[in-house]
């Protein structure tokens, strides 16, 4: 049996959701062979499912009323001859994850005049100007025309921030030298006039919740009158997000909450207790450092993935964005006849890349948490080692692999820094993938991504 001290380091390797859903596949095995769900076979499941939860750091009241609404649907429920009793406690954990996460997608309000007014509030450090330009990107992509501008006039270096990345993903950045509220209603008389549809106010935080923010923020929303505000929180802090969320709500008022740093290993409770306590819907969350890492928030798509159960929606959605449609068309015909090259297979890599870190774009893929819980991890650092391999060889090596005897594979480990391992392994990976181009063509994806798929 594992000392407690294991269990603990354990645990602190391992995200709320993995721990979840190894604890949530555990149930389904144990209640395999049983023909009905009763008091007695699902005690040590609600038990365990408890305990991932106050370990994940969800609210005490929320993971109560989890459990016990879980415990209702559950007892007494006689199973259907279309599924067994480890799949009618998955539905129900499922139905329950998705109403406490908040049922349905909530979308930004429209101004009826012209530009929509965004507002962030949130402490300080927990990713609002980071925040503020990913939304941007997200926006442009949609085809509106954004505007950022920072009154944090306190925190050093905020305004030069905001216009480094607003410089990155080509959004222009208002940043006159004005006081707060000022600065905040001139910014919106220069979207006006430069006919852009949105702004997005990136405001001053603290490392607390003191009166003067507050007052700032409620002078701020007195003379904006923004259609969304926004309450931004570090996803990685916990319990500590959900209480300061209520502080700002009940003070401030906010319309919905943005969750940052999701994509850590982190106890995530926030997630799972935000929504109850605050009765504010989750509209978005950061999945990693880049601008483009940025997903809507659906709740029985992320209901989906807890449970391991993938999130394939949000998966093709993903790569119908980032898969340029006529290259994915070409790069399938070529797998078909035979004529895929290693450059070919690079140009595949480098549009998996813009999909975001790899790990998480797997964890939508359905069955990938049981690859998880045997400790097989996929590294990103493997895209970046294959591009540089790839590159390290001659074009004729690229175009025609065959060449690649022993000697060569030394050349190009060397030239690129690797082991002569790395090059085999690659090698192989690519001509897995040739090998497997005639079964997979038979399988079909919305859009033209079945070349793309195979890159998975």
């Amino acid at each position: 049996m594992k000392s407690k001290f294991t269990r603990f380091i354990h645990l602190a390797k391992q995200s709320m959701l993995e721990h979840l859903q190894e604890n949530l596949g555990k149930i389904v095995r144990t209640l395999r062979s049983e023909g009905k769900i009763t008091e007695n076979n699902i005690r040590d499941t609600l038990r365990s499912v408890r305990r991932s939860l106050l370990e994940a750091d969800v609210n005490y009241k929320v993971v109560k009323e989890f459990i016990e609404n879980v415990r209702e649907k559950a007892i007494g429920v006689t199973v259907t001859k279309s599924l067994t009793p480890g799949q009618e406690v998955s539905k129900i954990f499922h139905d329950e994850l998705t109403r406490l996460l908040g049922v349905k997608q909530h979308h930004l309000k429209t101004a009826s005049m012209l530009p929509t007014v965004i507002l962030l509030a949130g402490l300080q450090g927990c990713g609002k100007t980071t925040f503020a330009a990913k939304l941007a990107l997200m926006l442009k992509e949609q085809n509106h025309k954004p505007l950022l501008v920072s009154v944090d006039v306190y925190r050093p270096a905020a305004v030069q921030q905001l216009e480094v990345l607003g410089k990155q993903i080509g959004v222009p950045v208002f940043s006159e030298k004005l006081k707060v509220v000022k600065r905040a209603t001139e910014a919106v008389n220069y979207a006006r006039r430069q006919h852009l549809d949105t702004i997005i106010i990136d405001t001053a935080g603290r490392l607390h919740i003191d009166n003067e923010m507050m007052k700032e923020l409620e002078a701020l929303k007195k003379a904006l009158k923004p259609q969304n505000i926004l309450f931004v929180a570090d996803g990685m802090t916990g319990q500590d997000a959900v209480n300061t969320a209520a502080a700002f709500n009940e003070r401030l008022g906010f319309d919905g909450i943005i969750l940052t740093k999701m994509d850590s290993d982190t106890r995530g409770g926030a997630a799972l207790s935000i929504v109850n306590v605050t009765g504010k819907p989750i509209m978005y969350i950061g999945t990693g450092e880049k601008p483009g890492n940025i997903e809507a928030f659906h709740p029985d798509r992320i209901a989906n993935r807890i449970l391991g159960m993938g999130d394939v929606v949000s998966l093709v959605e993903k790569m119908q964005a980032a898969v340029d449609a006529e290259q994915a068309a070409k790069l399938e015909k070529k797998l078909l006849k035979q004529q895929f090259s290693l450059e070919d297979y690079l140009d595949q890599l480098r549009q998996i890349k813009k999909l975001g870190p790899i790990e998480n774009i797997l964890d939508m893929v359905p069955g990938f948490s049981k690859m998880k819980s045997k400790n097989i991890k996929i590294d990103d650092k493997e895209l970046v080692r294959a591009e540089v391999i790839i590159q390290s060889m001659t074009k004729d090596e690229r175009r025609n692999p065959s060449l690649i005897n022993g000697s060569r594979r030394k050349r190009i480990a060397m030239g690129s820094g690797t082991h002569p391992s790395d090059v085999n392994r690659l090698l192989n990976q690519y001509w897995q993938l040739v090998k497997m181009s005639k079964q997979m063509s038979k399988m079909k994806l919305p859009g033209n991504l079945s070349a793309f798929r195979m890159g998975f």
